[in-house]
């Protein structure tokens, strides 16, 4: 356990440590000043307190943010539940499990900017899936809401993170007896009633990490919501990115802080409906 330990220690908690020291420091335009100053955290929440939440850029820019990770994770789930659900038990033999199961992967063989390229000659405003519409005249002018868009974002959220959801949850319904599906059938119950009462509790490590997976890389995310979104929507790693690039390294630390909590937060109530350790 040693070497893991130390890895562990010096690659994790001291960047988060120190990530911590650091949201306490002041800063200049020019300079970053060593002191113990609660000013970051303030300018985050100003306006949150006095005015209405409304009116809080915070709050707006972390709503987003998490309306993202649940719309992203609802739709992973069921993507990534449906595909695992047909390659366990529609799927019978295992060589054709894994060849079906690796194609998945397909997508992973290049980089994240990539995938995400290929989508605007697709959904532009002269792209294909534009000129296939005009062509079969289910519409009559270009959309504009394809590219550049929250729907833009989501589906390449879609594209790039289901993968996380599918591996845990297959491999859930693996460790699944059959012989308990059986006697399911045996004793009268319909296949919607097998799949919530048998395979669906079997399945919930799987859900929970998978969706520790996805709501984790989605929160921490500016990559994908900057190049799919035409940097024109807001979330909070965008403000990261940004306030680090102009230097501000404790404002960037603050947020960072409060975003390792919010997420932490997620996780814990995770963990509190799926006790993961327990289960597998």
């Amino acid at each position: 356990m040693a070497p893991l330990g130390i890895v562990f220690l010096v690659f994790f908690i001291v960047p988060l440590v120190l990530t911590l020291i650091v949201s306490f420091w002041d800063y200049t335009e020019y300079a970053i000043i060593p002191d113990f100053t609660f000013r970051n955290y303030q300018e985050i929440f100003e306006g949150c307190i006095t005015g209405l939440p409304d009116l809080c850029m915070t709050f707006k820019t972390y709503w987003s943010t998490f309306k993202f990770s649940f719309i992203v994770w609802l739709l992973t789930l069921v993507i990534g539940f449906t595909v695992s659900y047909f390659l366990r038990f529609h799927v019978r033999t295992m060589t054709m499990q894994i060849v079906l199961f690796l194609l998945c992967t397909i997508p992973f063989w290049t980089s994240n900017v990539i995938r995400m390229i290929s989508w605007i000659p697709l959904l532009g405003r002269n792209g294909l899936v534009n000129q296939g519409l005009l062509d079969v005249g289910l519409i009559d002018q270009r959309l504009d809401w394809l590219l550049y868009s929250e729907f833009s974002v989501i589906l390449a959220f879609v594209h790039l993170y289901t993968l996380f959801m599918i591996v845990p949850i297959f491999n859930s319904m693996l460790r699944i007896d059959e012989s308990l599906l059986e006697a399911a059938y045996d004793a009268g119950a319909s296949g919607w009633q097998t799949l919530v009462n048998v395979v669906i509790p079997l399945c919930r490590p799987g859900i929970a990490i998978g969706s520790i997976f996805v709501i984790t890389i989605i929160m921490g995310d500016f990559i994908t919501i900057g190049i799919m979104g035409g940097q024109q929507i807001a979330s909070i790693g965008k403000v990261i990115h940004v306030e680090m690039q102009y230097l501000q390294f404790p404002a960037a630390a603050a947020n960072a802080v409060i975003l390792l909590a919010a997420v932490l937060m997620i996780i814990y109530g995770l963990t509190r409906v799926v006790d993961i350790r327990k289960e597998l």
